[in-house]
């Protein structure tokens, strides 16, 4: 098949890019290194857009949250990616969950049948010199074309660690000592009975035993050239967040805070019948017989991670079907070297999408491989682009990457209300409501004038 535009790298934002362009008449190529024989320190599978960190999509409250307005925004685009969500979806509360591996075969087979796709097992080691190109190998990019993406961008590429949290089998957790609710007891209409977290206590001495485990454990040894590789906040390791503070992680990925304890039948409870600290597991797959340690992620060495994660009451015999790993992400630093249409400076018949360009998360990975397309298929059309406006959560995000952002200290970013337009003017506790209603206006207004697109 002649393609029309060739997209290097099958993960959420090349195979979104490849679904925007395909179902406007467009033919693509999409080539994926995984397959080929080739494949990353993260990835376990060769399926497309498969999740290598968590299983979650974050928030898909869509009335108060900035990602859960880029859930809106992306379903009003037909996105195939919140398309694949809904079909792989796994009770979560009020955040978006999926079977990873339900989601990655309903994108692969979406795209391996559709007629204007062709995917193609392949390495590509250099930046195609001619040809509309869109780029989106992500954060492990290989090293052969890292070296040409450095070479055609004249700037040392940026990189931070990432790390990966273990999964639990179901059927190895201790329920007798362990308890399943959502925190304030939240669930949506996909919940269980009795919520969709599975809750783990920790007495203070407990607590005080594995914070000391963490600091103590064995960990991942940093070659040299890794030692000044910054962590992405939202991703850091639980032993770099304990090294930040003995109660640092009560309040955070181990905070007790609304979960009360049906196991705890003490005469007496200084607030309640919360744990002094809990660690909360999330179904990983619609069997649910996978669940992943929420915020959990490490570097550990498996070794250690093993001995001091079944210290923790209830996961005395976990069997882990997967521990947790790191691996170094690398991206572009945007602001500097691509325009406002997601193109390289100097090559313009190249785009970047996804996590490369500095993008954080799965959503915002797959938003800006979704308005990559678009803006492809625009250009062959002959048609000048004009993006989403800042207002929405997909303008604030291509805003940030293109230029709103400090090239200088440019670092990966997740959609936060922080990247809108501020509105002084509406009162602290109702600005969340607020950006998301002129978010959803303005993105209706925008979605009106898209006639200028091929559709």
């Amino acid at each position: 098949m002649t393609h029309q535009v060739h997209i290097i790298g099958g993960g959420l934002a090349g195979s979104e890019a490849a679904w925007q362009l395909a179902k406007r008449g467009i033919k693509v190529r999409l080539s994926e290194m995984r397959g080929s024989g080739e494949m990353t320190p993260a990835h376990q599978t060769d399926g497309l857009a498969e999740l290598v960190c968590s299983n979650s999509f974050r928030s898909d409250d869509d009335d108060k949250n900035a990602v859960g307005l880029l859930h809106h925004e992306m379903r009003r685009l037909d996105s195939l990616v919140m398309r694949a969500g809904e079909t792989a979806r796994v009770p979560a509360g009020s955040a978006m969950a999926v079977d990873r591996d339900v989601f990655s075969a309903e994108v692969q087979r979406t795209l391996e049948e559709h007629p204007n796709v062709e995917v193609v097992r392949e390495r590509i080691d250099t930046l195609p010199t001619d040809g509309l190109t869109i780029v989106s190998t992500g954060p492990l990019t290989a090293q052969s074309l890292a070296e040409s993406i450095v070479t055609a961008t004249g700037q040392e590429r940026l990189a931070f660690f990432d790390a990966i949290a273990p999964i639990v089998h179901r059927d190895s957790i201790d329920m007798d000592i362990c308890w399943i609710q959502s925190r304030w007891n939240k669930r949506t209409e996909a919940s269980n009975e009795e919520g969709d977290y599975i809750n783990c206590p920790m007495t203070q001495e407990q607590y005080l035993a594995f914070h000391q485990g963490l600091m103590d454990g064995e960990k991942t040894e940093f070659r040299e050239w890794e030692k000044d590789t910054p962590y992405f906040d939202g991703c850091m390791p639980i032993e770099v967040m304990a090294s930040r503070g003995i109660d640092t992680l009560r309040y955070g990925p181990m905070k007790p805070v609304g979960l009360d304890n049906p196991r705890d039948t003490s005469p007496e409870f200084p607030q309640g019948r919360w744990p002094y600290a809990v660690v909360q597991l999330r179904q990983d797959n619609k069997l649910g017989t996978l669940w992943n340690m929420v915020g959990f992620q490490t570097k550990l060495k498996y070794g250690a991670q093993v001995e001091l994660f079944r210290t923790i009451p209830g996961l005395e015999n976990a069997e882990f079907a997967r521990l947790g790993g790191l691996h170094r992400n690398t991206f572009l630093n945007s602001p500097m070297v691509l325009d406002r249409q997601l193109r390289l400076k100097g090559a313009e018949h190249i785009r970047f999408a996804g996590q490369v360009t500095g993008c954080e998360g799965y959503v915002e990975s797959s938003a800006v491989g979704l308005v990559a397309g678009m803006m492809a298929a625009a250009e062959l059309a002959g048609e000048t682009w004009q993006g989403p406006p800042r207002t929405t959560a997909l303008g604030a995000l291509l805003s940030h990457i293109t230029g709103d952002a400090e090239a200088d200290t440019y670092q990966p970013m997740n959609i936060n209300f922080g990247l809108f337009p501020p509105l002084h003017e509406v009162k602290k506790k109702q600005r969340k409501e607020a950006y998301t209603s002129r978010g959803k206006e303005d993105m209706g207004a925008w979605l009106a004038q898209l006639e200028a697109v091929p559709a």
